[in-house]
């Protein structure tokens, strides 16, 4: 029997011919990643094992400060310093501070340390972000990536591996996230618990990278423990354009097992929207403008949409226009180089002038901890991955998710709207 592509990778790194799913196995990492919040805790499970002095490779660990950018009080700059000190002590080749970063989830891939066929481990449950370019790559707790930082090894159970296969024509106004927000639907925020979610179609074919990323990075929001593509051109000419080390494509066998098959044709889908308080209670557009929602504040950003693809997108809505006045936009580009491509491209100068406050490059509002905050019975609707009670603040909050383009949409009218009535109006 074949195996599937997660499979492949993980049978490499385990030193082993094949394995199948239950099997647990010790896997040889490529790179591991934390940021500021799961470091602390990982170096000091790193100080308290016994033999563990040194990381077992200074060039395969990436350090990045991006949940409070700049460190908004004395206990987050007390995080952030510790991170520091660690990387210093322990010459770690890739650490990323305010200012030379940005989203982990953006900067690594930006960076060129992610590539097909390796296997990434991070402190952050977003690091399925990296399946989009053929790896696996997977979240972990920060005991876990203590061991990993000791001995460049982790503990794994082979997933098993569901394979989706999308087909049709994305409509005007229809993007990844939309895709993403009906899969999530589709297979409910627990309907791939522990399984590799392995994307396949004409439609993920014809994707741009940075919707590839969009959709790798939600895959945990069914609960997969990994999301992954197949590396094609696309991701050879990106990476290669930011790497020469070796790698190797790995690709699925033709008689791979998996555990569902399941076919998503979207050809007649519509902008989504994910409605309060779970990412798999997910609408179509018309559905959920039926009623006049009013927000308080549209979120722009995350390692989902902080691209500089997804600011093109709502810098072409609101150009020459000016944010309803009811309600404050915050952007947060996704990493520094986005944010000066941004600025490069005069996109910046269009968000500001139609009333967007552009912030530092960092997580900033995603997970409630810093720059827009929400507050008691304020709305939102957001670019990010998660609307669960309290994530993005007050649990008194309400959050809906939707792609860049109908985020821009409802801050022009200050209300959840479909982003193909400006299409409409426009022509």
């Amino acid at each position: 029997m074949g195996m599937t592509l997660t499979e492949k990778i993980l049978a490499r790194h385990a030193g082993l011919t094949a394995v199948e799913p239950g099997q647990i196995i010790n896997a040889k990492v490529d790179l591991v990643l934390a940021n500021e919040l799961s470091a602390a805790v990982a170096i000091a499970a790193f100080r308290n094992m016994k033999g563990a002095s040194r990381v077992f490779d200074h060039s395969k660990i990436a350090l990045v400060e991006d949940h409070f950018v700049p460190a908004k009080d004395a206990q987050s700059a007390k995080l952030a310093k510790l991170m520091k000190d660690f990387a210093a002590e322990q010459q770690i080749e890739h650490f990323f501070d305010v200012g030379r970063g940005g989203i982990e989830h953006v900067v690594l891939p930006e960076e060129g340390l992610v590539a097909p066929g390796e296997l990434i481990v991070g402190g952050d449950s977003h690091t399925c972000t990296y399946g989009a370019f053929g790896s696996f790559a997977t979240g972990m707790g920060s005991t876990d990536i203590a061991a990993a930082f000791a001995l460049g090894e982790v503990w794994l159970k082979v997933p098993c591996s569901i394979k989706l296969v999308y087909n049709g024509k994305l409509g005007e106004m229809v993007y990844a996230k939309d895709v993403m927000l009906k899969t999530v639907q589709t297979l409910g925020i627990d309907g791939a618990t522990y399984r590799a979610i392995e994307y396949h179609g004409t439609t993920v074919d014809n994707l741009s990278i940075t919707g590839r990323i969009t959709m790798a990075n939600m895959a945990i929001e069914a609960g997969a423990k990994n999301g992954i593509f197949h590396a094609d051109e696309k991701t050879l000419a990106y990476v290669r354009e930011r790497t020469d080390r070796e790698f190797v494509v790995e690709r699925a066998d033709g008689d791979a097992k998996y555990e569902r098959v399941i076919e998503i044709d979207v050809d007649a889908l519509e902008p989504q929207v994910a409605c309060p308080h779970l990412p798999d209670n997910v609408h179509s557009i018309s559905e959920v403008t039926r009623e006049d929602i009013p927000v308080d504040q549209v979120f722009i950003g995350s390692c989902t949409n902080g691209y500089i693809e997804d600011l093109r997108v709502v810098a072409k809505i609101l150009r020459g226009k000016r944010i309803a006045s009811n309600l404050r936009v915050i952007v947060n580009p996704g990493s520094q180089k986005v944010w000066m491509q941004a600025a490069d491209e005069g996109i910046l100068s269009v968000l500001a002038g139609a009333g967007c406050a552009v912030n530092t490059p960092g997580c900033g509002a995603c997970f409630g901890g810093h720059m827009g905050t929400l507050g008691d019975g304020e709305r939102c609707i957001s670019t990010t991955n998660r609307n669960y009670v309290g994530r993005m603040g007050s649990p008194k909050a309400e959050v809906y998710l939707a792609s860049p383009a109908t985020c821009a949409a409802s801050a022009l009218a200050g209300r959840i709207t479909d982003p193909r009535s400006l299409a409409l109006v426009a022509a």
